[in-house]
This record gives structure tokens, sequence and C-alpha cells, in this order.
């Protein structure tokens, strides 16, 4: 079985899932380029944790500029030549603005959003991390990021909520959901050859993958 079949491939999950810990992993895997999300550069979302009603809107604003900056760049790279892989799925942008945004700036979020969005090219496969909030919590407390700290459990409970509802509805590409709750794709070399044997042996368009099945 071969991975050859793709070659632009979204690792995507809520906090805390390990989706960019895979992503590295799999680029590593698949000598592929990877093009990563970089949430340190936005300044506003250590305040945004702190208080949510008050920087929704310009969190949101600069990961949606942010966000088509980058796939800007993804349309330029040789998808013939190289896999890409990346940990974010724009489609998903706005299941965040849901979360946060009041009526009225959710109207203006989504007329930029819709104005802005690049004609990317569609994922191969969007590989779905799921994980229970309470292991997205401690997850996010064990990496000590100050930007973090002031995440709630609450908080990730909707965001993997609402995950879960968008992913229900997703039908751009083909989806491996991967429940990770026992798997460590970073130390374990065997739970990373389980998930690239399931992703070369996907044939429809939504499969599972729960460890030990």
């Amino acid at each position: 079985m071969s991975l050859s079949k793709y070659r632009y491939i979204v690792v995507e999950g809520p906090i805390g899932v390990g989706k960019t810990s895979l992503a590295r992993r799999l680029s590593e895997r698949l000598h592929a380029a990877l093009l990563l999300e970089r949430p340190e550069q936005n300044p506003f979302l250590a305040r945004f944790y702190q208080d949510m009603v008050r920087y929704a809107l310009p969190t949101q604003l600069f990961f949606l500029f942010q966000r088509v900056n980058q796939l800007r760049e993804l349309t330029q790279l040789d998808l013939f030549n190289r896999v890409t892989i990346t940990d974010f799925l724009l489609d998903k942008d706005p299941l965040f603005a849901r979360l946060t945004l009041s009526s009225d700036e959710m109207h203006l979020y989504q007329q930029i959003f819709d104005t802005l969005k690049p004609q990317a090219p569609r994922p191969d496969l969007v590989v779905y991390l799921q994980a229970h909030p309470q292991t997205l919590f401690e997850r996010v407390r064990h990496r000590g990021l100050d930007s973090e700290r002031a995440i709630s459990a609450e908080y990730l409970s909707l965001l993997a909520d609402s995950y879960t509802r968008f992913f229900h509805h997703y039908n751009g590409s083909p989806v491996l959901i991967v429940n990770s709750e026992h798997l460590n794709f970073v130390r374990a070399e065997k739970d990373l050859d389980l998930l690239v044997e399931r992703m070369a042996a996907m044939r429809g368009g939504r499969e599972f993958f729960n460890f030990g099945e």
C-alpha cells in the first residue's frame, strides 16, 4: 500500500489534539513540504483567551488573513512533484468565528471570508483527529504555553463539539476520522505506522480509525 495517491494532506482537529505534531511526523515520513499555522504570530491570541468577547474579532481576522496568505503560497507549490502537508483547513475557519463572534461581527467576518477565500486546491485527504475534551484540556495544560493558560475546559468542550458537527457535514475531501485518545504519533513509531497504513488503505469518502479496530 502506498500514499502516492495523496499530494495534499491536511491534518485537522481542536486545540490540544496533536495536529501540528502529527503533521510534522507525516512530513518527515513522506519527505513532504510542510505548511503550518503560526499562532505565535497572532498578537491578539493571548488576550482573546482572557477576554473572548472583546478580542474575538481581531483574533479571528488576523488568523483569516494569515491562512489566506499561506494558502496563496500553497498554490505556488508544485503539488505534482512533492507532497504537501498542512495543519489547517480554511473551510473550517468560520467554525471558530461562530463560537465567539456576535451576530454583527459574524456578518462582517463572513463577508471578508467570502471575499478573501483563495482558489486553493482541495486536499486529497483530511486526517481529522478527535479526543475527549478532558484529554484536550490536559494536553494543553501539559504543554504550558503562556498564550494558552486562560483556555477553559468549557471552551475546549464547545470547540470539540463544533469540530464534530463540522466534519459530520463536510464533504469537500475524503476524511479519515481518527480517535487519538490512545495513540502517540510522536513517540510511538508503531502508532504512526498504523495510521499510515489506514491512510493508504482508504477507499471511501469517510472512514474511521479507532485504536484496536
